[in-house]
């Protein structure tokens, strides 16, 4: 089998250019002081890299190749929360993947946080999918909540208070309700920096 052909891009030599043989471009760089050339696959790219200086093909040759990245998903469950610090009220919501559509809302509660927020609604779609037999996969941008569900305890620092027990109410049931079933439904971190916004996202950022 025929030996591939390369081309050789020579900045520093006894002559600059670009040669289609490593003995052409050999005799230019041999025992050249500070000779800079570099081996391509096509006449095309030698060319073109040639432009450019000698440092930065270097340095991106030299540069790890970037994780691929994997396309958005179009089937499942999103969650979202949103907690207004200026009214201290939460709210908390659902949407399905394929159509954007809202499953459900919740809110505005007083006081919590996105975290709580965030376990809640993850908890209430598991409960929603399992009266369904769903098994489709729950999205959530919260790892913290997602720890939360996979420990089967909301370990919030917030306090009980009255002003709170419709929220606390809520948790204890969600609690409960992971601690007395089992679910197959794949919990998944929404990858925001490929994807894009979580769908369910409330867009108050």
């Amino acid at each position: 089998m025929a030996k591939a052909q390369r081309f050789y891009a020579v900045w520093q030599g006894r002559q600059r250019g670009v040669f289609d043989s490593w003995e052409a471009c050999r005799a230019r760089v041999e025992g050249y002081p500070g000779a800079q050339f570099m081996r391509f696959e096509t006449r095309e790219a030698a060319e073109q890299a040639l432009q450019r200086p000698y440092q930065d093909v270097v340095a991106e040759r030299q540069s790890p190749p970037r994780p691929s990245q994997s396309p958005a998903p179009s089937q499942g469950y999103c969650v979202d929360a949103a907690y207004d610090t200026a009214r201290q009220r939460l709210e908390y919501r659902c949407v399905y993947l394929p159509s954007r559509r809202e499953i459900f809302r919740v809110g505005p509660l007083p006081d919590g946080s996105n975290n709580i927020g965030e376990f809640l609604a993850i908890v209430e779609t598991l409960m929603y999918l399992a009266e369904r037999n769903d098994p489709a996969p729950v999205y959530s941008d919260s790892e913290i909540a997602l720890l939360w569900v996979a420990r089967k305890r909301c370990r919030t620092r917030l306090p009980e208070s009255p002003e709170r027990a419709a929220l606390f109410e809520r948790i204890r049931r969600a609690e409960q309700w992971l601690q007395s079933h089992t679910f197959s439904n794949p919990l998944r971190k929404w990858k925001t920096d490929q994807w894009g916004e979580n769908p369910a996202d409330f867009g108050r950022k």
